[in-house]
């Protein structure tokens, strides 16, 4: 299906594409940062999933909508292999290092503010299916928000009040 943006559709989705660039390359320099291998997965996975949703801006951008079953898949995989990773971590309360707990604040504070802007972004949007694929894609950047943390309460580097 094509579509045709408005300026305030375009200049918004400039934005959210550029959020998504950053997100790839910060998740990908975590990654490889990280010291703790279950801390590398998730993200890894987190990097991958931000690249579909900058596939997916950049698919708007050019007039098409993309598919959201190949998208939905993929984020319900993330889900599972999240779920599994939080269950192995609960052993390990208390053990990490400051530069894990360093990256974990970073990218948790990025997925805050990425994840609200899209609730701008999706509001000006006029195309009913648009709106669906940007939702999706806000619903995965709070899942990767939960995934870490959820990753740095089982390790003992936040504790709640």
């Amino acid at each position: 299906m094509n579509i045709t943006l408005t300026q305030k559709e375009r200049l918004l989705l400039e934005d959210q594409k550029s959020h998504e660039e950053l997100c790839v390359k910060k998740y990908t320099e975590a990654s490889n940062q990280a010291q703790d291998p279950q801390l590398k997965q998730i993200f890894q996975n987190h990097a991958q999933a931000e690249q579909e949703h900058l596939n997916s801006i950049n698919q708007i951008l050019s007039g098409k909508v993309p598919s959201m079953n190949q998208q939905q898949g993929q984020q319900n995989q993330q889900n599972q292999q999240g779920m599994e990773s939080g269950n192995q971590s609960q052993m390990n309360v208390g053990n990490f290092n400051q530069k894990d707990k360093d990256l974990c604040h970073d990218l948790l504070n990025t997925e805050k503010y990425v994840s609200s802007t899209y609730d701008t972004t999706i509001f000006e949007c006029t195309d009913t299916n648009v709106r669906k694929v940007l939702n999706h894609i806000q619903k995965e950047e709070q899942q990767h928000g939960e995934d870490i943390f959820n990753y740095i309460i089982s390790k003992g580097m936040y504790t709640p009040q």
